[in-house]
């Protein structure tokens, strides 16, 4: 069961959203800022987590630069 979900951005930008419990989108979709597109799983262990990930050009950059502050 494929867990991942990997938004293309543009083409310098991508993010990663993994360990879900349910996918709500479809391959290709185009999907809005503030759009669920999963419910959070436990993917290899007994706890709910998400991993995040922004990669620019192909590689992984801090998330924490592109999430609101609070």
């Amino acid at each position: 069961m494929v867990t991942v979900i990997i938004i293309k951005h543009n083409d310098d930008f991508l993010s990663a959203y993994a360990h879900n419990d349910k996918i709500l989108v479809v391959d290709q979709q185009e999907v809005k800022a503030g759009q669920d597109i999963a419910k959070m799983g436990s993917s290899g262990t007994n706890a709910v987590k998400l991993h995040f990930e922004v990669r620019y050009k192909g590689k992984s950059v801090d998330p924490v630069r592109y999430l609101p502050r609070r």
